[in-house]
């Protein structure tokens, strides 16, 4: 608002800063990843939900403590939201990045997030890089090679690579009867890691596994990986949901923490080679 006066032939313009009202208020920065309540978490990015929960900006640092480092900036934010239910805690991370890497190949890597927590959750944590002995965490880890299957990509040749000449592969042969001992052995031939077990071998049924980890180098499987989520491409990178269930302890710990992890693929990004947050306090707002 401003107020113009006339006098004799002399104009003063007058901006009005110092009353209420004449500028709009600034809200204050969010300094914590506020955790609001609903009656159920939402499971997709583009959910109405998302937009009533403050988003905090976390800035990624480099991972340059353990081998293989990552010694340049790549990713250098994620913006978080999240939402508990009282089963379920979900967060949603969106992120810049002006490549999709979804295709797991030879000299090629994926775009990924993971987010991390204590396996304990108590007065102190454990070291953000991985966790520590006697101070695991647990990560719930999202893969666009994952999503994409999940979105309903095959992984045969041909899915991955359309121009491709296939004749057939040799479990496919008109000789042997679908669904049948021999074709099935002769399939796992060509599978040997599906056919060990191997659970990061397709086909997956969700885009999203869970770890655990007592340091660097020790990643390993979570015994049961009950986390969900969905990712998608938006105008300028990716938006992810990553749903697990509520940690016990979480509600009744004072400053819960959290960390946040985030992968480009199109910079060879893999394993250690990350982008990172080192822990993040929490929020944990009661439901009204």
């Amino acid at each position: 608002m401003r107020l113009i006066y006339s006098y004799a032939g002399l104009t003063l313009v007058i901006w009005c800063t110092a009353f209420v009202g004449c500028k709009k208020a600034v809200p204050p920065p969010i300094t914590t990843v506020v955790v609001t309540t609903a009656a159920t978490a939402p499971a997709d990015p583009g959910d109405a939900a998302w937009d009533a929960a403050p988003e905090f900006v976390a800035k990624l640092i480099l991972q340059d403590l353990v081998e293989p480092r990552q010694m340049s900036v790549s990713t250098p934010e994620v913006r978080v939201r999240a939402i508990r239910s009282d089963k379920e805690l979900s967060f949603r991370l969106e992120w810049d990045d002006a490549t999709q890497n979804d295709v797991a190949d030879p000299g090629k890597f994926c775009d990924a997030c993971a987010v991390q927590l204590p396996q304990k959750f108590g007065p102190t944590v454990p070291a953000p890089q991985m966790g520590e002995t006697a101070g695991g965490v647990e990560i719930a880890y999202w893969n666009a090679a994952w999503q994409a299957v999940v979105d309903g990509r095959g992984d045969s040749i041909r899915d991955i690579y359309p121009r491709a000449a296939v004749d057939h592969y040799p479990f496919q042969a008109q000789s042997l009867e679908k669904g049948s001992a021999a074709q099935r052995a002769m399939e796992a031939r060509y599978a040997p890691a599906r056919a060990l077990g191997n659970n990061l071998a397709g086909p997956r049924s969700t885009p999203v596994q869970d770890l655990i980890a007592e340091g660097p180098g020790t990643i390993a499987p979570a015994k049961s990986s009950a986390s969900k989520g969905r990712g998608q491409r938006t105008e300028t990178g990716w938006a992810v949901v990553i749903t697990r269930l509520l940690p016990a302890g979480l509600r009744a710990t004072p400053n819960p923490q959290v960390a946040f992890a985030v992968w480009e693929g199109g910079r060879s990004e893999v394993g250690a080679r990350k982008m990172r947050t080192a822990w993040l306090t929490m929020t944990i707002e009661e439901a009204p």
